[in-house]
């Protein structure tokens, strides 16, 4: 089962720290600082039986300038468009904020599948941030500590029916990829010309994979 999973939210909420969980080493920054990460990271994250590709993303800021914070929130809007599912993620203990709402509806329009999470929900001064969650109109929210794991089966649970028809749906389009090509004759190639090769066509259109390790920059390579 392989699906796309982006880190979306606001800078210092906890991305990257669910991040590392997920893909079980430390390959993104985390620090206390909001703006640590200014560009797409991939993973190859494990969940339980679930393996998937998770992106994490430049924390959203309400800037549509030119700035460094204007690109690193249309990079991370791409991303969100791309992607399978966005995880949206707020901090429980600051509650919702008006950035929170305006991304929230952002992700409605935009997003394919969003799972709400409310992060750093641990100890009862989240209980206030976590009732708020629900506000933003994208379902009932997962309580999540990515610090601490809590909160992680839950999010299993949230992302496995999803995987199974990302799974099915893959199995449907998958063009073939067993192309006869015939051999040269005589009769079908004048003297000195070489055989037609393939050719993509309507039904079977050319794809391309970039592969490479994480955090090389392929989503940067796609999204541009």
């Amino acid at each position: 089962m392989s699906f796309t999973l982006a880190l979306v939210g606001r800078p210092n909420v906890g991305k990257s720290t669910l991040f590392n969980r997920l893909v079980g080493k430390k390959l993104a920054l985390v620090d206390d600082q909001p703006g640590v990460t200014r560009d797409l990271r991939e993973g190859d994250a494990r969940l339980h039986n679930l393996r998937f590709t998770v992106i994490d993303t430049a924390g959203l800021e309400n800037v549509t300038d030119d700035s460094l914070q204007g690109r690193m929130r249309r990079l991370t809007e791409r991303a969100v468009e791309m992607v399978d599912v966005c995880l949206f993620m707020i901090d429980a203990r600051v509650g919702v904020t008006p950035a929170d709402e305006i991304f929230a509806d952002i992700l409605r329009r935009r997003a394919r599948h969003v799972i709400l999470a409310a992060n750093k929900s641990e100890g009862n001064a989240a209980e206030g941030g976590y009732l708020e969650a629900f506000s933003l109109g994208l379902g009932e929210p997962i309580r999540l500590s990515a610090e601490h794991g809590a909160g992680m089966d839950e999010l299993y649970h949230q992302l496995l029916p999803l995987a199974e028809v990302f799974e099915e749906r893959a199995a449907a389009e998958a063009p073939e990829t067993d192309v006869s090509i015939a051999e040269d004759s005589e009769d079908d190639n004048t003297e000195g010309e070489e055989a037609p090769a393939w050719a993509p066509t309507e039904k079977r259109p050319l794809q391309v994979a970039v592969i490479g390790r994480p955090n090389a920059g392929k989503s940067t390579l796609i999204n541009k």
